[in-house]
C-alpha cells in the first residue's frame, strides 16, 4: 500500500468514526427525551420555549433577583406559600426527596424556587425559616403581588390571591411546577401530582441533554 492509500485509508476511517459517533449522539438524544417517557414522568415540554416575564423579585436574603436572568441551571418554579397546610409542605419534601435521588452532577445542574403567592405574610424572613425547614437548599421569592400575578400569568401557573382580611386566610393555587431551561427560557412543566421515582429517572436524561 503506497503512502497515499495509507493517508486516504486513515481520512476515511476517521470521517466513518466521526461519523458514527455523531449518529450515535442523535439517536441517544432521541432516546433520551422520548416524550411518551416525559409524560409518563409528569414532564411536559413546550413545543417552544418562551421567554420569562422580565421581573425583579427578592430572595429570601432580601436580595433582588432578575427573573429573565435565571440562567446557567436548570430551574423549577413552584408557586406556593409558607402557610399552605397541605400542597407547598408536601410537594416540597418531595422535592427534597426528588433531590436524594437524583446524581450528584444533575443535582449541580437543577435549583428549586418556591415564589410565594401570599406575599403579605412571606417577607424574605419568613422564606428563609420556612425553607430551612427543609435543609434542600431550595430558594425563595418574593415581592408585590401585582408582580407575582404577572410572573405566574406568564408561564402559565395562575392563582387566586387570598382574602386578606380574613384571619388564616388561604390562597387557591397549582401544584404544576414551571421549566426553565439554562437558557433562561420556560422549557415546560411538571404536572402535579409528582411521580419523584419517574422523575428521578427521567430528569438526569433532560438536564444533561446537549444544548
Amino acid at each position: 500500500m503506497t503512502r497515499i492509500q495509507k493517508t486516504v485509508f486513515i481520512l476515511v476511517a476517521l470521517i466513518a468514526l466521526v461519523v458514527g459517533l455523531t449518529v450515535s449522539k442523535v439517536l441517544n438524544s432521541q432516546r433520551q427525551l422520548d416524550p411518551t417517557q416525559l409524560l409518563d414522568a409528569g414532564i411536559v415540554l413546550l413545543p417552544q420555549s418562551r421567554p420569562v416575564p422580565a421581573l425583579s423579585l427578592t430572595d429570601q436574603d432580601g436580595e433582588a433577583v432578575q427573573l429573565d436572568a435565571l440562567k446557567g441551571q436548570w430551574t423549577l418554579l413552584f408557586f406556593g406559600y409558607t402557610f399552605c397546610p397541605d400542597i407547598c409542605p408536601t410537594t416540597l419534601a418531595e422535592l427534597r426527596q426528588l433531590n436524594g435521588m437524583l446524581p450528584e452532577t444533575v443535582r449541580g445542574q437543577l435549583r428549586t424556587i418556591l415564589v410565594s403567592v401570599d406575599p403579605d405574610r412571606d417577607t424574605p424572613a419568613q422564606l428563609k425559616e420556612y425553607l430551612g425547614y427543609f435543609n434542600a437548599g431550595f430558594q425563595g421569592l418574593t415581592g408585590p403581588l401585582d408582580d407575582i400575578q404577572t410572573l405566574a400569568n406568564g408561564v402559565g401557573i395562575p392563582f387566586i390571591p387570598g382574602d386578606t382580611s380574613k384571619e388564616n386566610y388561604t390562597v387557591d393555587h397549582s401544584g404544576n411546577l414551571v421549566l426553565i431551561g439554562p437558557d433562561g427560557r420556560q422549557r415546560g412543566f411538571i404536572r402535579s401530582p409528582l411521580r419523584v421515582q419517574k422523575l428521578a429517572e427521567q430528569l438526569p436524561e433532560l438536564v444533561n441533554r446537549a444544548e
